[in-house]
């Protein structure tokens, strides 16, 4: 069954460029000889490690667990011996927790425990086994997703996978479309409800055939970024809108995204923990764009010299899609279970343009989907005036960069609003 979704006026449209690897199947890329696996790969406290240095590991042991309800398990992709802990420098400027292990290329493998029953707390209990977090980016721990304090209706699956470049949940959609209903019907069946609608936006036609084949309910969704966020994606679907300072479960909603509903089949019906991630690696400034399933703690090195290697002229590294993931300095980093993407972008590609004054032309306000005023929240947060920024609506920013995509001056507004919510918090 395929029904029209409904549009919402604000956003925008950007060239998508996923032709790059749109054709490209998923490619297994071999575990690297070292891994560095990080404890903090989700929101909430960071998982304790319960290895140590010289201790030997195999494939889908526990390496680090849960410290608290808004935690994650954390688990080795390879087999080998912890070498260290170290402190890195992620993505996000912050130093954390890294488990350093030297791939000995055995096969050996563990798994979770086999399943006694498949009832709602059952496949609750196994989602948090496995160490499985929200895939699309947001990283919030899934079990918590699946005990939301208000009685829920409706499971909302979001294919819309708006972000440029990025492929990853298309090609499962197209390769695993059993296993994702599969998933799909297991997190259901968690959170107790009937009603499951999947969201894909209509630029992804064999997608949605293959999901209304099976007997979903597709929204064709509007082409339009960003459709992949949750409260425009729940509205698009169901016509529900969640008010400023609420939860998708306010209006009855859980939103999953297809990566983690595969995450789910496999914990499920394969026993196993949440160890690899799909991911895209694309640009004009990589040899070979493709969807590779890599190795959690992969060095991003390695998986530039699995693609051939970069390309002269690349001026940005970026971890996720350009418009919402994190640009790096440098490619010493290593994969995280919420990468969905390594671009290696020219400057044909990449804006670089020096900022210069906002000339209140307003174009970040008109286009913003959660209709802020951006201009006066930067304005403000320049001035340290971080309480009066915050009455602008700084907290409700999604960080999507519609506003800076969209500002002839160039002005960094999302790392401003960004910069101005952690000010609030600190506050807080």
């Amino acid at each position: 069954m395929i029904i029209k979704g409904k549009k919402y006026r604000y956003g925008i449209h950007v060239k998508d460029r996923k032709e790059l690897c749109r054709e490209k199947p998923i490619e297994t890329m071999p575990a690297p000889e070292i891994v560095k696996i990080s404890v903090s790969q989700h929101i909430g406290a960071p998982a304790i490690p319960v290895v140590n240095a010289g201790d030997a590991v195999v494939k889908g042991q526990l390496i680090a667990e849960a410290s608290g309800a808004v935690s994650a398990n954390v688990y080795s992709g390879v087999c080998g011996t912890v070498t260290g802990i170290e402190e890195i420098v992620n993505p996000m400027g912050l130093k954390q927790k890294y488990i350093v292990i030297k791939n000995d290329f055995r096969t050996d493998e563990v798994f979770l425990p086999n399943m006694e029953s498949f009832d709602d707390k059952s496949i609750i209990e196994r989602v948090r086994q496995a160490g499985i977090v929200g895939l699309g980016g947001a990283g919030f721990p899934t079990a918590v997703k699946l005990t939301p304090k208000n009685r829920l209706d409706t499971l909302v699956v979001n294919g819309a996978e708006c972000e440029p470049y990025l492929n990853c949940d298309y090609r499962l959609m197209l390769e695993h479309p059993d296993e994702i209903v599969k998933g799909i019907n297991y997190l259901a069946a968690a959170l107790n409800v009937k009603n499951v609608v999947v969201g894909i936006e209509k630029n992804k036609p064999e997608a949605v055939r293959a999901f209304s084949e099976r007997g979903m309910k597709v929204v064709e969704l509007q082409k339009q970024y960003p459709m992949g966020s949750e409260k425009q994606l729940i509205y698009c679907c169901t016509g529900r809108k969640v008010p400023v300072g609420k939860m998708p479960f306010d209006v009855g909603v859980c939103v999953q995204n297809i990566k983690t509903l595969y995450a789910a089949y496999e914990a499920v019906e394969r026993n196993k923990p949440l160890t690899e991630i799909v991911m895209t690696v694309s640009g004009d400034g990589i040899a070979e764009a493709k969807n590779l399933k890599v190795t959690i703690g992969t060095p991003f090195a390695d998986i530039a010299a699995f693609c051939g290697g970069e390309k002269e002229g690349v001026v940005k590294y970026v971890a996720g899609g350009p418009m919402m993931g994190k640009n790096l300095v440098d490619l010493n980093q290593y994969a995280r279970k919420t990468d969905s993407g390594l671009l290696f972008l020219t400057q044909k590609e990449a804006c670089l343009d020096e900022p210069t004054n906002c000339i209140n032309c307003g174009k970040c306000a008109k286009n913003c989907p959660m209709r802020l005023m951006p201009m006066y929240i930067e304005l403000f947060t320049l001035a340290g005036d971080y309480q009066k920024a915050a009455k602008y609506g700084a907290a409700n920013c999604i960080e999507c960069g519609s506003c800076a995509y969209n500002c002839p001056a160039k002005r960094p507004l999302v790392q401003s609003i960004a910069f101005c919510k952690a000010k609030l918090k600190e506050k807080k």
